[in-house]
């Protein structure tokens, strides 16, 4: 397991810990996807009260095992559920037919429907239940544009249908009106690493540390240094130059000696390398500096056993991902 997948994927608050009103969600790839197919749920509960991580655990929900079969009754209460959520999407339609843009019914909508992709198995979410998602979240998004979550959330759902330029177009409309939005800057690089595009995803994000000092004074917090300088770091990571990735998280501790962030990167980055005896005080200092609801996870990370080097494939030796 790569670093950058690990900054990414296990630890999604090391890069993303900003002051917005929802909380970033990580879900891990699907099987056959290769090793930095990282898929980001971004959930908007601030707004919605929704994510659109019932899309990725229905896709990914291991097949039952014999004894853990849903009885008669469960599959009762479920079939329940279902025929009550069905009627909620029909009834939702019916307010959108009369009335096209009534956020609340494109909301519940949402939720309906996602609801409904959650209770589907392995195998069974197919292309166009995630289009019957992808739809009130269009609206959605060009309604409230200043709310760049519904952007982000549209454009995950586009790329887990294979729909990358869709993906690529909704994420730089994003980053037109709002060129230092993390979340759209992670998702396009997450992408642009999918497709094997390093380059692109590098230069992504030196171009909006090199704006950042203009936006920053435009408007104070537009762009989170620190996180797109852990995240440049981690992408380095990735592409195994190491001393890039660390002058890139040495760069964003200098710019803000009490963020927990980079530090806690280069700690990951010194363990993935062997480096236990490098790794164990940049981890004893991310503890420290991180707020309480964090400090469980790096301590998780810190006594979490080191993958062999056999165990951790290359971009080189693993196939291209599937649509």
């Amino acid at each position: 397991m790569t670093v950058f997948r690990k900054v990414l994927e296990i630890f999604n608050f090391a890069i993303n810990f900003i002051t917005i009103e929802e909380q970033n969600n990580i879900v891990s790839e699907s099987p056959n996807r290769w090793i930095v197919r990282v898929v980001l749920a971004f959930a908007v509960v601030a707004f919605i009260g929704v994510s659109i991580i019932p899309i990725i655990t229905a896709i990914n929900k291991p097949e039952s095992s014999p004894q853990n079969q849903p009885t008669a009754d469960s599959k009762i209460s479920s079939s329940e559920q279902k025929s009550k959520l069905e009627d909620q999407v029909r009834g939702y339609e019916l307010v959108l037919q009369k009335d096209t843009e009534n956020q609340t019914a494109l909301k519940g909508l949402l939720q309906a429907r996602l609801e409904l992709l959650s209770q589907k198995g392995q195998g069974e979410v197919k292309p166009a239940d995630i289009q019957a998602v992808i739809e009130p979240l269009e609206k959605l998004a060009k309604l409230n544009p200043q709310q760049s979550e519904y952007g982000v959330l549209l454009a995950q759902a586009k790329q887990q249908i294979g729909d990358k330029e869709g993906a690529a177009q909704t994420y730089r409309t994003i980053l037109t009106t709002k060129p230092g939005d993390l979340k759209a800057l992670q998702g396009m690089v997450n992408l642009q690493l999918s497709e094997k595009r390093p380059e692109a995803a590098i230069g992504l994000l030196q171009e909006s540390l090199a704006a950042a000092t203009q936006a920053n004074t435009v408007k104070p917090g537009s762009v989170d240094v620190v996180a797109v300088q852990v995240l440049l770091g981690s992408v380095y990571a990735f592409q195994k130059n190491d001393t890039l990735a660390i002058a890139a998280y040495d760069q964003a501790i200098k710019k803000d000696a009490q963020d927990f962030r980079p530090v806690l990167a280069k700690a990951m980055l010194f363990k993935e390398q062997g480096k236990l005896d490098e790794a164990k005080p940049l981890f004893d200092s991310a503890t420290a500096l991180a707020p309480a609801q964090y400090k469980d996870e790096i301590n998780k990370a810190a006594a979490a056993p080191t993958a062999t080097p056999t165990s951790s494939p290359t971009p080189s030796s693993t196939p291209s991902p599937t649509p």
